[in-house]
């Protein structure tokens, strides 16, 4: 255990979030997601996904170079939807001062999924509990005054 670091936060975890670098990704997925499409998964099986997401954005800054860092899964045969797992999570992202999370088909969330740095599953029951983060730099101290 550390001081200020999220205890959701694994050694297995930040280890991944450290060795990331400027536009890695890195998938927060649910409990029903095919862990044999990434190549490193990591499980968190006692966290739901917007408890993992917070954790998470407490140590990643994410990417300000690219329209959409942060991607989730669209509900199939309604990719409009919002389900509230998926409104849960864009609540924490715009706690962060990021836009909401964009919605991308099934299928190419499986493929962006697959190169991620790692996948993170999670104990989340609720289905579409999917979010690809991709990293932004982290500036020189003297920058972040």
């Amino acid at each position: 255990m550390l001081i200020g670091i999220n205890a959701l936060l694994t050694p297995d975890l930040l280890h991944a979030l450290a060795a990331m670098g400027h536009g890695d990704s890195i998938a927060l997925v649910d409990n029903n997601y095919p862990a044999t499409r990434g190549r490193r998964t990591l499980d968190l099986a006692g966290a739901g996904v917007v408890e993992a997401l917070q954790a998470v954005l407490s140590l990643l800054p994410l990417d300000s170079f690219i329209p959409n860092p942060a991607q989730v899964m669209q509900v199939v045969g309604d990719p409009a939807a919002v389900p509230p797992v998926l409104a849960e999570m864009n609540a924490v992202l715009a706690g962060c001062g990021a836009k909401p999370a964009q919605g991308i088909e099934r299928f190419a969330f499986y493929a962006a999924a697959a190169d991620a740095y790692a996948i993170v599953r999670t104990g989340e029951r609720r289905f579409y509990g999917n979010v690809i983060l991709t990293k932004g730099v982290v500036p020189p101290p003297e920058s972040r005054r």
